[in-house]
C-alpha cells in the first residue's frame, strides 16, 4: 500500500493503472492512423494526435476508475465486469465531449474517438486477462482486518475456510478486551500499536467490526483515525451484503436500513427503468415471436388441443397488489385438482415432456413479457410468489414483505445466484438477495442480471 492524496491504494493496482493509462494513449494514436492512414499529414499531423492522446487516455482512466474497476476484490462475474465498462467508455465519451466542447482545438474528429473506444474497450479487455493470470488470486483479493474475533468474526472466518474463491484475505483478527475467541489463534493480531499503524503494515484494504458486544470495548478513536486516513471501515452486515451480494436477515436489523444508502431509486431511476422495461419488452417480443408461435404449436400437438396453451395465476406485485401472470401451460391441467397450492419439487410428475423442455430453458417466463407491458412487472425484480406462499411466509420471516416494494420480475438476482427453492428454508435464503436487489435496483443491476440470465437460459441453471 502506498499514500496517495491522503489515502492509501494498492501498489498493484497503481501499476494497473499506469499501464491502462498507456494502452489509452496507444488506442488513441491507433485510432488515428486508422482513421486517417499511418503516414498522418496536414492538419492532422503527429503533434495534434498526441495532444489529444493526452487528453483521451486521462479521461478513460478516470472513467474506469469511477465506475470502480480499480477496488481490489471487486467481485462483479464477466457480465458485471463487461456492463462496468461498456458504462465507463459511454462515461469517457461524456468526459471528452465535455472537454471538446470547451478546447475545439484538441477535437480532431469523432471516427477517431469511435475506432479509439474500440481500441481500448477490447485491449483493457486483454490487459485485464493478462493481470488475472500474473498477479495471483491473493494478491487482488481485498486485504480485511477484522476487529474482534468471537462469534462474529468466527462467521468471516468460516466463510474464507468454505469458499477459498472469496473476494478478500484476512489479514488478521483483533480480539477485544473481555470477549471471547472463536477463531483460529494463528489469525489473531495483538493490538500493540495504533491501529493505523497496524493496517499500513498489514497492507490493508478495509476494517471490519465484528465485535460481539460493542459497549465501551470499541477503540472508537483509532478507527476514526483509520477512517480520516482512507481506510474503509465496515459493520459485520455491510461487509457481508458487499462480500456476498445480500442482506443476512439473521444480522438485520430496523437502523441498519434506516442509515444504510439504497433503498430509494428516484423519480429518474423509476422512469429510466420503466423505459428500458418497455423497449426491452418490445425488442423481446419481436425477436421471440416465432419462438411463441413454435411453443403455441407444439403445445397444440402434444395435448392434441384438448388442453389450454397458456396458463394463468394470480401471484403478488408490487405493494402487495395481486395480478394475473401468464406461462406457457407447463403442467397437466389437473395439477392441483384438490385446490391445494403447492411447490414445484424436483422431478416433478405433474410436469409434461414440453413443460420439462419449456421450464429447463425458461421458455414458459416468455408470455410474462405481456406483464412487463402493461406494468405489473418489470423485466427484473423478485420472482412474484403466489398469494397463500406469501402469508405463510410473511408470518415466519421477517422483513418477507419488504420484496414486494419493488415491481416482481422475470428474471432477478436471487434466479441468478441461488437454486431453486421449495420450502420455507430456500425462500429465507432467497430473501437475502431479493433485499440486496431492493436496496441497489437500478438500470446497471438490470443489465448485469439481464446478461447473466442468457448462462441461465443456456445451461438451464436453477430451473425445475
Amino acid at each position: 500500500m502506498i499514500r496517495l492524496f491522503g489515502y492509501y491504494v494498492s501498489k498493484i493496482y497503481l501499476y494497473l493503472g499506469l499501464v491502462e493509462l498507456v494502452v489509452f494513449f496507444a488506442a488513441f494514436n491507433l485510432g488515428a492512423r486508422v482513421r486517417f492512414g499511418w503516414e498522418l499529414s496536414g492538419e492532422v499531423n503527429g503533434a495534434a494526435v498526441t495532444a489529444t492522446a493526452l487528453v483521451f487516455a486521462p479521461a478513460m482512466s478516470v472513467a474506469l476508475m469511477a465506475m470502480g474497476l480499480y477496488q481490489r476484490g471487486l467481485r462483479t462475474g464477466e457480465a458485471g465486469f463487461l456492463v462496468r465498462l461498456a458504462l465507463a467508455c459511454l462515461f469517457g465519451t461524456a468526459l471528452l465531449t465535455v472537454v471538446f466542447y470547451f478546447f475545439p482545438a484538441v477535437f480532431i474528429g469523432r471516427g477517431v474517438v469511435g475506432w479509439s473506444l474500440v481500441f481500448a474497450f477490447t485491449a483493457v479487455l486483454l490487459v485485464r486477462s493478462a493481470f488475472g493470470r500474473v498477479a495471483g488470486s491473493e494478491l487482488r483479493k481485498r486485504r480485511v482486518l477484522v476487529l474482534g474475533a468471537g462469534e462474529n468474526a468466527r462467521h468471516i472466518e468460516d466463510l474464507a475456510l468454505a469458499d477459498p474463491g472469496v473476494g478478500f484475505h484476512i489479514a488478521g483478527f483483533i480480539p477485544l478486551p473481555g470477549s471471547p475467541r472463536r477463531v483460529s489463534e494463528d489469525r489473531l493480531v495483538a493490538l500493540d500499536a495504533p491501529l493505523v499503524e497496524l493496517a499500513i503494515a498489514r497492507e490493508v484494504d478495509e476494517i471490519v467490526v465484528a465485535a460481539d458486544d460493542r459497549r465501551g470495548k470499541l477503540p472508537v478513536h483509532d478507527l476514526l483515525d483509520c477512517k480520516m486516513s482512507g481506510f474503509e471501515v465496515l459493520d459485520l452486515l455491510t461487509f457481508f451484503e458487499k462480500e456476498l451480494a445480500l442482506v443476512k436477515i439473521d444480522l438485520l436489523h430496523p437502523s441498519w436500513i434506516f442509515f444504510s444508502p439504497g433503498f430509494h431509486m428516484g423519480v429518474t431511476g423509476l422512469y429510466g427503468k420503466r423505459l428500458f422495461d418497455l423497449a426491452a419488452s418490445l425488442v423481446v417480443l419481436a425477436l421471440g415471436a416465432p419462438i411463441l408461435a413454435l411453443v403455441t404449436l407444439a403445445s397444440l400437438i402434444e395435448s392434441r388441443g384438448r388442453d389450454p396453451i397458456f396458463y394463468t395465476q394470480v401471484r403478488v406485485g408490487e405493494n402487495g397488489k395481486p395480478f394475473l401472470l401468464r406461462k406457457f401451460r407447463s403442467m397437466r391441467p389437473d395439477a392441483e385438482a384438490d385446490g391445494v397450492a403447492r411447490w414445484a419439487s424436483e422431478n416433478d410428475t405433474r410436469i409434461t415432456r414440453l413443460g420439462a423442455f419449456l421450464r429447463k430453458t425458461r421458455l414458459d417466463e416468455l408470455p410474462q413479457v405481456f406483464n412487463v407491458l402493461r406494468g405489473e412487472m418489470s423485466l427484473v425484480g423478485p420472482r412474484p410468489e403466489r398469494p397463500e406462499f406469501v402469508s405463510l411466509l410473511a408470518a415466519k420471516i421477517p422483513y418477507y414483505s419488504e420484496r414486494h416494494r419493488v415491481k416482481p420480475g422475470v428474471t432477478g438476482w436471487a434466479q441468478l445466484l441461488y437454486p431453486y427453492g421449495s420450502g420455507e428454508e430456500d425462500a429465507r435464503r432467497k430473501l437475502e438477495y431479493d433485499l440486496y436487489y431492493v436496496k441497489h435496483a437500478g438500470i446497471v443491476l438490470d443489465l448485469i442480471i439481464l446478461l447473466q440470465t442468457v448462462e441461465v437460459v443456456l445451461f438451464g441453471k436453477g430451473a425445475r
